[in-house]
């Protein structure tokens, strides 16, 4: 069973890369995910001045530390998600 995963990486400068870097970046990545499908799914990224926050799924934090490996991107942080809240959660 794959568990969700925030990756911190510490990239600096990505906040201005513009969009053929970013699209760079993405091809890279989906080419280590392919070397490890099914261990590590990427679902998306938040891009800030010097950092991503990468959401995946995964089997582990050692099949992340691959990826990071295979890419090239650093995995500075990885922490494990243990629930989810927002909004509707207040609702009971």
């Amino acid at each position: 069973m794959l568990k969700r995963y925030v990756i911190e990486r510490d990239i600096p400068t990505v906040g201005s890369f513009d969009k053929n870097q970013l699209k760079g970046a993405a091809e890279t990545s989906n080419a280590a995910l392919s070397k490890l499908a099914p261990k590590v799914q990427w679902e998306h990224s938040y891009v800030t001045k010097d950092k991503t926050f990468c959401i995946y799924l995964a089997e582990n934090e050692d099949a992340i530390r691959e990826h990071a490996r295979l890419s090239g991107f650093p995995a500075s942080k990885i922490t494990a998600v243990t629930g989810i809240i927002d909004p509707v959660t207040a609702a009971g």
